[in-house]
């Protein structure tokens, strides 16, 4: 008995002993430090700097690897009609290099008039266009220095009617499997705006990325079931390889009529014309608008822009389908289409991107909508150091601000409140 009373004081002495050490090693006795040393995340920390020492990659936007400013250069070589919203093109791919020339594919739009406006749709025909997006084939262009680029014309036309695409073909990206490539885009059925977005993703092949491409029949990914959150819509797919498969992230906008959400998921194959599975825990992200995404380090990273509660955020996946905030970032590219050098080399070192094309879709004026092209640069890359990309301040003018004003319904629920 006595043993076993002596065991217990011991064991409570021993414990109060490491409480006491633990408490003190937590405990500070001094302000935090001016300069910050390695050991100072050792401290007892608030939620928001431990979380600048834990959560990203850099505890300031300096060292923080995936932080990064963006700066936008307009392209040479494209024409748009002088502006009168018949010709558009928007909705870049990743950029890739062969034959010594910088390559990208697009949305091309080049019809008689504007469009008329989703809430139109019914005014549109095989001439007119409802959106931006309709009535388009994909183009594509190639560059030497990625600033003066060569439109060389159509890479894959939307095929016959009843075909998967046959309204229209949009929103594609590029994916380089086994010597031969492949053009991942949204297959339309009908006019943009007549039952929302309705489109799977198809996919046609090619030797050479100059074409001829071979459209493959039918769906390479179908909408969901009836219920599930991509029932609609399976846009912006984006290729990548990993782990010897592919995995291609696309989104869905869902959540309708009220209150929309727009996520991204993942689609994976072991061969580029599928079967894909959709993967289980769909969708990955709970905000974005566009999917652009890049290898980094042994994970991926994805730009998620514009919608959602976390927009305008930099995120990583260290097993590609975890997502976690890796920075917080603004005036990011929309739609983006960065030059990943290792985008499919699949060798769990991914080195990041410094450039890239993305779009404005708001360049014509009123009644004359369509889309342009142009280049951003930024410092998302491991091997390169720009100090300027990584500075958190720009200031803007006050008329950029003032752009941004209170429509007349909330004018007049200020006005009543008063």
């Amino acid at each position: 008995m006595k043993t076993t009373i002596l065991n217990i004081i011991k064991t409570s002495f021993l414990f109060l002993l490491i409480s006491a050490c633990s408490s003190k090693e937590k405990t500070n006795t001094t302000g935090f430090p001016y300069n910050i040393k390695e050991d100072t995340k050792n401290r007892a920390l608030s939620s928001a700097i431990e979380r600048a020492f834990t959560q990203y990659d850099g505890y300031t936007p300096a060292t923080n690897e995936l932080y990064s400013n963006f700066l936008y250069t307009p392209l040479k070589g494209l024409d748009y009609n002088d502006g009168d919203g018949t010709i558009s093109r928007r909705d870049p791919s990743k950029i890739i290099k062969e034959n010594g020339k910088y390559y990208v594919w697009y949305t091309h739009r080049q019809t008689p008039t504007p469009p008329v406006g989703a809430r139109n749709a019914d005014k549109s025909n095989d001439t007119i266009p409802s959106t931006d997006w309709d009535l388009c084939d994909i183009w594509y262009a190639t560059s030497k220095d990625g600033f003066t680029w060569e439109e060389q014309g159509v890479a894959v036309p939307r095929p016959p009617k009843p075909q998967v695409g046959w309204r229209s073909v949009a929103t594609t990206d590029i994916l380089k499997w086994e010597g031969k490539y492949y053009l991942y885009f949204q297959g339309f059925l009908e006019a943009s705006g007549k039952k929302g977005d309705y489109c799977p993703v198809a996919v046609a092949s090619s030797d050479s990325p100059d074409g001829p491409w071979t459209y493959h029949e039918g769906a390479v990914i179908e909408n969901g079931a009836k219920g599930e959150w991509d029932q609609f819509a399976i846009h912006d797919p984006n290729p990548f390889i990993h782990n010897g498969k592919i995995y291609i992230y696309y989104k869905a906008a869902f959540n309708r009529p009220d209150n929309l959400w727009i996520a991204a998921g993942l689609a994976i194959a072991d061969s580029p014309l599928g079967p894909f599975k959709k993967h289980p825990l769909n969708p990955l992200f709970n905000s974005g608008h566009e999917t652009s995404l890049f290898p980094f380090k042994e994970g991926i990273a994805a730009l998620i822009v514009q919608d959602g509660v976390e927009s305008n955020t930099i995120q990583y996946a260290k097993d590609w389908v975890n997502f976690e905030i890796a920075s917080v970032s603004k005036f990011m590219p929309v739609a983006s289409g960065p030059y990943i050098a290792d985008a499919f080399l699949d060798n769990k070192n991914g080195r990041g991107i410094t450039w890239g094309l993305s779009h404005f879709v708001n360049a014509g004026a009123h009644g004359k909508q369509h889309s342009i092209l142009a280049r951003f640069d930024c410092d998302l890359s491991l091997d390169v150091h720009d100090p300027q990309m990584k500075k958190k301040i720009r200031w803007n003018k006050p008329d950029f601000y003032f752009q941004h004003k209170l429509n007349k319904k909330q004018l007049d629920r200020i006005k009543n409140s008063n």
